[in-house]
């Protein structure tokens, strides 16, 4: 079952996000705290949306968060994922696909007309599982990032 996030479920995404984090080989990386996820998700503006998957029996098998981006070239907003997280001992069981799927149809729903996410290189078992589902690689594309010293030296007066 897929269903919104709700503010009860920030100690499971923080355990999550940190899960992920370790996974993906950076969880030293991994600043935010369950009051910086609990102020993004349901704070007075939340920023940051996510939803839940769970099991039959209620257990939480994994979560996608996400956020509205916007296309100038097609003058509408689509969905940036930023994370999509199913538990090792729950993959195989439809999971990541509901997520995704329930991610589209707010896409649809909503008129946005596209889903992007990132994902490492390394990652073949995710690489091979986003392709099945008809998602095709922007090798055009290099994503770029400033944080800690360099933002802050770009961003000061």
């Amino acid at each position: 079952m897929i269903r919104s996030a709700v503010i009860d479920d920030v100690p499971a995404l923080h355990a999550m996000v940190r899960e992920l984090a370790e996974y993906e080989k950076a969880l030293d990386e991994v600043q935010a705290g369950e009051e910086d996820l609990r102020e993004a998700l349901f704070g007075e503006r939340p920023a940051a949306f996510a939803h839940i998957a769970e099991t039959e029996d209620g257990q939480v098998a994994g979560f996608a968060l996400w956020f509205l981006n916007f296309s100038t070239w097609r003058g509408v907003h689509g969905i940036y994922l930023e994370d999509l997280y199913v538990r090792p001992h729950l993959r195989g069981g439809g999971h990541g696909k509901a997520l995704l799927r329930e991610l589209a149809r707010i896409c649809v729903a909503r008129g946005y007309q596209r889903l992007e996410w990132s994902v490492l290189n390394w990652n073949a078992p995710s690489i091979a599982f986003y392709e099945s589902l008809g998602a095709r690689p922007q090798d055009e594309w290099t994503v770029y990032r400033l944080t800690d010293g360099a933002l802050a030296e770009l961003g000061s007066d």
